[in-house]
C-alpha cells in the first residue's frame, strides 16, 4: 500500500492575540509612514495667514506677468511708454513703424522660407516677373492681399507706408 504523507503547515500566528497586534500594526504602520511622508515633504511649513507675504497686495505681486507683449501703433502703449520714461523712438512714439521692422515682424514668417508659395527674399529669379509687373502692382498685392498672404500679412493695424516700405526693402534684396 502508499502511504500518504501529510505534512501540516504551521503559521507564525499562533494565538488569537497574534493575530489582533497584526492587523492592527497593518493598519497603523502603513498611515504612520505616509504621515511622516508628508511631513517630509512639506518641510513641516506653518504659514501664517496674517503675515505680510500674505496680503492681497504681496500675492499679487508674486504672481504678476513677467512682461507684457504691445503692438507697434497702439495709442496706449505709445502713450504708456512716454508716461514711463523710457527712450521711445520717434516712430513707437507715433504708431508708425519702418518697412524694415513691418519686414523683420510679418514678413519674413513666410517670405525667408518660401511659405505658400511666398517668394523668398533674395531669390532674384522668384522675384523678377514680380518686379517686372511694377512697383504698384507689388505694393497692391501686399496691401491688399494675393493668394494665401491676407491684407497686409496680416498686420492690419500697419500704415500702407510702411507695407510699401517693406515691399522696397524685399525687392531692394532681390533684384
Amino acid at each position: 500500500m502508499t502511504e500518504v504523507h501529510s505534512e501540516e503547515h504551521s503559521s507564525l500566528i499562533k494565538t488569537p492575540k497574534q493575530l489582533v497586534v497584526v492587523m492592527l500594526l497593518s493598519f497603523i504602520v502603513p498611515v504612520a509612514a505616509i504621515l511622516l511622508l508628508v511631513k517630509l515633504i512639506t518641510g513641516d511649513m506653518h504659514i501664517d495667514p496674517n503675515s505680510s507675504a500674505m496680503t492681497e497686495d504681496a500675492i499679487a505681486q508674486r504672481l504678476k506677468p513677467v512682461g507684457e507683449v504691445r503692438m507697434v501703433g497702439d495709442a496706449q502703449s505709445a502713450a504708456t511708454i512716454e508716461a514711463a520714461g523710457t527712450a521711445a523712438p520717434e516712430a513707437a512714439a507715433s504708431g508708425a513703424g519702418t518697412g524694415e521692422q513691418v519686414f523683420n515682424t510679418v514678413c519674413q514668417a513666410c517670405h525667408a522660407a518660401g511659405v505658400a508659395g511666398a517668394p523668398k527674399t533674395g531669390d532674384t529669379a522668384a522675384w523678377q516677373p514680380r518686379i517686372a509687373q511694377g512697383i504698384e502692382v507689388l505694393y497692391a498685392s501686399a496691401i491688399n492681399g494675393k493668394n494665401l498672404m491676407p491684407a497686409k500679412g496680416g498686420a492690419t493695424g500697419s500704415p500702407d507706408a510702411d507695407i510699401k516700405a517693406a515691399v522696397d526693402l524685399m525687392v531692394a534684396k532681390s533684384k
